[in-house]
């Protein structure tokens, strides 16, 4: 797939053979008085998974620059032709921050937190969709590939495939897809059915989000499946589409990560890390956005818990826990945050000594040489996600351990979890007492069985990297048939 410069129209004339449609760019970007751009590459899983496919393939970018109101032409960076969409402070807010984090996001991940339906954001949800897809339809070239990727965006693969049906497109959902009684709930749940069943190829993080999926779509559509096909009959009754659903687990850059981990001065810095905190026999760390499925309340819970009984000496434990910031403007993340904050406050001021934190607790973001640095320092990673798509932290932290050093403990209801298992300790993060069990079994853990498990989880994480992933979803993509044969 060779880039052939900017599109001159909708009809794929003179555009590009791969087109990624993300919510967001893969840059930070800024425009002086003079017009010129000024860009910073952004960081993400995302971005390190298909940079290397973009760049081979000099293919475009379509998304959103993550300020209000900025409108730019395409243009290059980092061998990549950015396409930007602009957004209003008004549609961010409804199509972003409510219908994309306050409706879809609470829903696609078990309703831990109660979905919130508006109207108003559905149509300006609708309306970005079309514009997202307008502008991928003005980049890719005849028969191109189009790969459109999670929930803010499921309503383009129909859209685009309105527009250009010479496309082939494949839609990629990063985060769980919910049961069908959950889904249900959605009032415009058949029109998101319908724009994700555009696609040919819809791809998720587990097999059980796929088989939700083609449950929803044979409960509330009249379209026929037959095991994860479904069938798109012609406007003439003969034979139509297929659509197939599918896993495709993601994974993480694991030599490049490893690679890091091994550096001299991310060793030095890890060593660094342990001394600041004063040394202590046990180590545990928590990496997470702010976000409440990541279980870091239950965490916290049965951490205290475990200290209060006495299981772990307070002054010989610390655990790190890092929030970076996210989506602050949404209530339930501001309310998650003061209970956070309010937790790690009341067990430091009853464990904490002077020169010693029971909990270190950092709300910022941090580069991957600090968290290479930070994995490093870790007895224990403690994954506790109350539902997931993936979650890559665990698999940096494998990555990370070269020398075979920390154990990972690692909620069930993570993508990861399917993949990884069985090294890691596997917990129900509701099972407080459960949970408390396996992380002082984590934290006394023989030095032999430690390393057992590490080789073997990093057997798994070392084969299957980003690459692999991004290319495997392509061959799939691009070797199916365009036209059903049977049902």
């Amino acid at each position: 797939m060779k880039g052939q410069g900017s599109a001159n129209g909708s009809d794929g004339s003179g555009g590009y053979d791969l087109v990624v449609v993300a919510n967001r760019l893969p840059v930070d970007f800024s425009v002086g008085a003079d017009g010129e751009v000024d860009w910073q590459r952004s960081p993400g899983g995302l971005v390190s998974a298909l940079e290397p496919v973009m760049q081979g393939n000099d293919g475009a970018w379509v998304g959103w620059s993550g300020a209000p109101d900025l409108a730019h032409e395409p243009f290059e960076a980092d061998g990549m032709m950015l396409v930007p969409v602009t957004l209003s402070a008004s549609e961010i807010r409804k199509y972003y921050e409510g219908f994309s984090n306050d409706t879809l996001w609470p829903l696609y991940h078990d309703v831990i937190a109660p979905p919130t339906y508006h109207r108003q954001w559905w149509e300006a949800y609708r309306r970005v969709n079309q514009r997202f897809a307008e502008a991928a339809a003005s980049q890719a070239a005849r028969g191109g590939v189009v790969w459109v990727h999670d929930y803010q965006l499921q309503l383009v693969p129909k859209i685009l495939r309105d527009l250009r049906p010479d496309l082939r497109i494949g839609f990629f959902d990063h985060i769980p897809f919910p049961p069908v009684e959950l889904f249900q709930q959605l009032p415009w749940r058949r029109s998101i059915l319908e724009g994700l069943l555009g696609a040919d190829l819809v791809g998720f993080q587990r097999g059980g989000d796929a088989s939700n999926f083609v449950r929803a779509v044979r409960r509330l559509t009249d379209h026929p499946t037959r095991g994860s096909v479904v069938s798109m009959d012609s406007d003439d009754g003969s034979p139509g589409r297929r659509v197939r659903a599918a896993a495709f687990p993601i994974s993480i850059d694991t030599a490049k990560f490893d690679e890091l981990a091994r550096s001299p001065e991310v060793q030095a810095r890890a060593k660094e890390v342990r001394a600041d905190l004063g040394d202590p026999d046990v180590v545990m760390l928590g990496v997470d956005r702010l976000d409440y499925t990541k279980g870091i309340r239950h965490r916290i819970k049965a951490y205290g818990e475990i200290l209060q009984d006495g299981r772990i000496e307070a002054a010989n434990t610390t655990l790190v826990q890092v929030a970076s910031p996210s989506r602050e403007n949404v209530g339930a993340y501001q309310e998650l945050r003061e209970h956070v904050e309010s937790l790690v406050g009341r067990l430091n001021g009853e464990f904490g000594e002077i020169g010693h934190s029971a909990i270190h607790y950092l709300h910022h973001s941090y580069p991957p040489e600090e968290m290479a640095a930070l994995y490093l320092a870790a007895d224990v990673m403690l994954v506790t996600s109350l539902r997931d798509g993936m979650n890559l932290v665990a698999k940096e932290y494998i990555a990370a351990r070269s020398d075979l050093g920390g154990v990972l403990v690692l909620s069930e209801f993570t993508g990861a979890a399917d993949e990884l298992a069985p090294g890691p300790l596997l917990v129900n993060p509701h099972d407080i007492d459960g949970m408390k069990d396996i992380i002082v079994t984590a934290a006394h853990m023989d030095p032999k069985e430690k390393r057992r498990r590490m080789r073997r989880l990093r057997r798994k994480v070392m084969g299957d990297d980003v690459a692999k992933w991004s290319k495997s979803f392509l061959g799939v993509l691009t070797a199916m048939p365009t036209r059903d044969t049977h049902v």
